[in-house]
């Protein structure tokens, strides 16, 4: 395929560059100043657009996705939220989430995303448990060179030859839920065991909970450093480290930075799900983020759920995702969107991208002037790239009378 030359883009640092993409390697070919590059086949003007790495969903949960006005679910806390998907799944097939979950795709693509991790329930209830992942497997072949989507089963307590079966079909990643399990330690070292078995990362639901109790981000920091698992893991969520007292947060924190764990805060869904019992004062629902960081704990930051029973609202934007970084989290822009673009893909296990040399040209154009103005205002304006490849283009006519 032909090279792709990007005109006048300004890139992080504030310089304006020509930015030269080989779509055959998937790469960032050249970077130089305005005018220094020769002309190329195929040239985009960027002056007046902000050229970024592009944005990765850590965590997503595209089988549920848009089953708000479906489930007829109330505001509610978290199990609340269970019990009303687990309601409305025994109906689920498997053309309906593979048309949602596409749906939901879709628009992450043109928001910016070029790289997902899904999450995937195994409905033990009502039919083939495993449809749903055979729906998310048909949308990873329809997304290649894309979107790179990876699948992590979810399930609390399921029976292990079904957590065979799920990762022997094509499953990417073993979740759990700790937490919700009738035995979380027990819980953590069967994940941990069948994961390595099948060779693949794991990614757990942990401490989902305001309870400053809670354990699951030490049980797991503590088994993977006890059976050795060295295959890449996650924690998501980790809500309870974000409520205890600030020296234990950091000593926390310092145990995951030694064992290896990528943790994935998402302040959309945590937000509205928890603290509801607390009327006054409600707390933040989020993880220690700047403890974390400091600790040198690689930080992403994800959308969760797109309107459906654990949050009704949501618009499947990265760029959403960092700006309420910086409102409940207190990071500065910079960091908030490091969190959603090169911070998500580390926690994701993929290599840097962005407009440098030799990085993965999977790139986002904002037409906006800073990083402030990208998190602060809508900046619907957006040219996508994955791989070198224009992959969406949004663009808006705005008229006032």
């Amino acid at each position: 395929m032909p090279t792709l030359l990007l005109r006048g883009a300004q890139v992080p640092g504030g310089e304006v560059r020509d930015v030269l993409l080989d779509p055959d390697s998937g790469l960032v070919a050249q970077v130089a100043p305005p005018g220094a590059l020769p002309p190329a086949s195929d040239e985009l003007d960027l002056s007046g657009w902000l050229l970024l790495p592009a944005g990765a969903e850590p965590h997503a949960h595209l089988d549920k996705a848009l089953t708000w006005d479906l489930t007829g679910a109330p505001a509610g806390d978290l199990l609340a939220a269970i019990d009303a998907w687990r309601a409305y799944a025994v109906r689920v097939t498997e053309d309906d989430v593979f048309r949602r979950a596409k749906a939901t795709a879709d628009e992450l693509c043109a928001n910016g995303v070029t790289a997902i991790r899904t999450h995937v329930d195994l409905l033990t209830a009502g039919g083939d448990p495993l449809r749903s992942l055979r729906a998310l497997l048909r949308l990873r072949r329809q997304l290649r060179g894309r979107v790179r989507l990876q699948i992590a089963v979810l399930h609390v307590d399921a029976p292990e030859e079904l957590l065979h079966e799920a990762l022997d079909l094509g499953a990417d990643l073993l979740g759990d839920c700790p937490h919700l399990s009738t035995d979380p330690s027990e819980s953590v070292r069967r994940t941990l065991r069948i994961a390595a078995e099948h060779h693949v990362g794991v990614d757990l639901h942990a401490d989902e909970t305001l309870d400053p109790g809670a354990g699951d981000l030490r049980l797991l920091a503590r088994a993977v450093r006890e059976q050795g698992f060295a295959l890449g893991v996650t924690a998501s969520h980790c809500v309870s480290l974000g409520t205890v007292a600030p020296d234990e947060a950091a000593r926390t924190a310092k145990e995951v930075a030694a064992a290896g764990i990528g943790v994935v805060t998402l302040p959309l869904t945590n937000l509205y799900l928890q603290g509801r019992a607390r009327t006054s004062c409600t707390p933040r629902g989020l993880t220690a983020v700047r403890a974390l960081l400091d600790a040198g704990v690689p930080v992403a930051a994800g959308g969760d759920n797109v309107r459906d029973p654990f949050n009704p609202v949501g618009r499947a934007d990265p760029l959403e995702t960092a700006s309420l970084l910086v409102t409940a989290g207190h990071l500065t822009p910079g960091e908030a969107l490091h969190a959603v673009t090169a911070g998500a893909r580390a926690v994701l296990g993929l290599p840097a991208a962005g407009p440098y040399e030799g990085a993965v040209a999977d790139l986002l154009a904002v037409r906006a002037r800073s990083v402030s103005e990208v998190l602060g205002a809508s900046c619907p304006e957006r040219l996508v790239f994955a791989g070198g490849r224009l992959v969406s283009r949004t663009s808006v006519v705005r008229e006032l009378f």
